[in-house]
């Protein structure tokens, strides 16, 4: 019986001490483990999207069975920064994009800020025809029950809009949505020139002779100037200052097109940004002060002072023409594309001054692409 229970001893005392290891050990594993952040999949990307958009470091992850039509989803993006939100964790993903020595062909980006759907595809469509892997297009909607489940998947306009958010006109929510776009168009490393349009933009020229004028040019183009009176100076707010002071601000278009080291500042700024969020509210418009200011502070070599996108604003108002069915005609498309005022352009006087026009409302599309073919060359 002593035999016995000296050996029963041994073994219950021994069963005891395991028991005891795996939990402490089971413990300091858990508190390991939570300790440590990992990331398998940075962004979450649409099966359908075209090839030419790039993996992130080799991190993308595509999910089996996914029909979204997010080219970054800022829902899939892993935080670097407990406190960063998931679009501040974007923008620092794309400004931190490196370019290889052995880059691909050049590309232009093709950014469509948008209320809905584009009316004007048609003509686009036709217009990108036959020139793949010289461009890309990113599409942001202010309608946020968009889905294109009816554009075909040959179209470069198919599964092209990026994760969007409401847009308020004149608000700082289109700067925001602008963003959006750059830092999206950012993580393709072979685009190089940054073109913001509307679903009311067309453009002048074909092809070859827009993407030659953009991607050879020495010069962004940024629409600004330094306006007196409550329409410019009236709306800087002296909260700004010092950073931003009355003299450094300026107004101008926002429709611009900017290279690659314009558009990775804008979506790194940390300074002037948060300024215009902060001050430029109501009745202060910062579509059209925050990159025109920004580029005059921080860019004035490299621009030409100048949007390439034509609009009417002959007619007094808050809001340019708009071109009906009934307007377009041979005569006002050739005048477009033939300034008579002419402008620069790398430092040569040239009659090209605009690329693109607006507003054209969806019952142009016909006359448009009657005369594509005969006066545009596309």
């Amino acid at each position: 019986m002593m035999f016995k229970s000296r050996w029963f001893f041994k073994h219950l005392v021994l069963y005891s001490f395991l028991i005891g290891f795996g939990f402490g050990l089971g413990f300091l594993l858990n508190v390991h483990m939570r300790n440590v952040s990992f990331s398998p999949q940075l962004f979450s990307l649409s099966p359908q999207l075209q090839p030419e958009i790039l993996a992130i470091a080799n991190e993308t992850v595509v999910p089996e069975g996914q029909k979204g039509h997010s080219l970054v989803d800022p829902e899939k993006v892993t935080m670097h920064h407990n406190n960063m939100t998931r679009e501040e964790e974007l923008m620092r993903r794309a400004s931190k994009v490196q370019e290889t020595p052995l880059r691909k062909e050049k590309k232009v980006a093709f950014m469509f800020l948008t209320r809905g759907k584009l009316p004007l595809a048609k003509l686009w469509e036709r217009f990108f025809n036959g020139h793949q892997g010289l461009f890309s297009v990113y599409i942001h909607t202010s309608n946020l029950s968009y889905v294109d489940d009816d554009i075909r998947e040959t179209s470069p306009f198919y599964r092209r809009r990026i994760p969007s958010k409401e847009v308020k006109w004149g608000m700082v929510s289109m700067v925001e949505a602008e963003r959006r776009l750059l830092a999206n168009a950012l993580l393709d490393e072979a685009n190089q020139r940054f073109v913001l349009l509307s679903e009311t933009d067309i453009p002048l020229f074909n092809f070859s002779t827009i993407y030659s004028y953009l991607i050879n040019s020495t010069h962004s183009f940024v629409d600004l100037y330094d306006l007196p009176g409550p329409a410019g100076r009236g709306r800087y707010n002296r909260r700004m200052s010092p950073v931003i002071t009355r003299s450094k601000w300026r107004k101008g278009s926002q429709w611009f097109e900017i290279d690659r080291e314009i558009a990775l500042a804008v979506v790194s700024d940390n300074t002037y940004f948060p300024l215009f969020k902060k001050h430029c509210r109501w009745k202060c418009y910062a579509d059209e002060h925050y990159l025109p200011t920004f580029v005059h502070v921080m860019f004035p070599g490299k621009n030409a002072n100048r949007s390439l996108t034509w609009t009417d604003w002959s007619r007094r108002g808050p809001h340019p023409r708009k071109y009906t069915r009934r307007s377009v005609r041979s005569e006002l498309l050739t005048k477009l594309r033939n300034s008579e005022k002419g402008c620069v352009y790398n430092g040569k006087e040239s009659n090209i001054c605009y690329l693109f026009a607006r507003k054209f409302d969806d019952s142009c599309i016909d006359m448009l692409i009657r005369f594509a073919g005969r006066i545009m060359g596309f």
